[in-house]
């Protein structure tokens, strides 16, 4: 085989490489939504550390993001962390200043499998058009293994510039 040939296989294999590595962090289901609505959040969890069974997943709650309720998953434990708000936000007319801070979900996901991890909550006014909500995850594994997925992107960067970005929300102008 010529090095051209050679060359031009690796460059292929690199291509069909880079999007799998893509996919193999922890992301959200739905990756945009408007400013004031209820959204859903589904945390999708690709595979676990380096081969080993994720036994939990913890995901921070942004501030602004309330009224969350998570969804309790058969065979797994549901930890909910609550505590109160930097500040005071609007829910139908009542005054919320306190509200869920953290998840947590403990059970076995074998490194082969793949799962979804849900919850819900209401995108306040404090997240403007145009501007992405973090969502960071610790992922717990079998060994002490733990990847943390909490690179929140500095001005000028995007998640792709990080190995374990948080999972993103884009906000976007509420339908007229």
């Amino acid at each position: 085989m010529t090095k051209t040939k050679l060359a031009a296989l690796g460059a292929a294999a690199l291509l069909l490489a880079a999007p799998v590595s893509a996919l193999a962090h922890v992301t959200l289901e739905a990756s945009q939504a408007p400013a004031g609505s209820t959204y859903k959040a589904v945390l999708r969890v690709p595979h676990g550390c380096a081969g080993a069974a994720t036994l939990k997943v913890r995901v921070q709650i942004p501030e602004g993001f309330i009224a969350v309720k998570p969804m309790p998953k058969a065979g797994w434990t549901l930890d909910i962390s609550k505590g109160k708000y930097e500040k005071s936000y609007d829910l139908w007319g009542a005054k919320v200043t306190e509200g869920v801070k953290e998840l947590s979900w403990s059970g076995n996901l074998p490194d082969d499998f793949y799962d979804e991890f849900v919850f819900r909550g209401t995108l306040t006014s404090a997240f403007a058009s145009g501007n992405t909500v973090y969502f960071p995850v610790v992922q717990e594994c079998d060994g002490g293994k733990v990847e943390r997925w909490i690179d929140i992107p500095a001005a000028g960067k995007t998640s792709d510039d990080y190995e374990f970005p948080a999972p993103g929300l884009n906000i976007v102008a509420p339908a007229k």
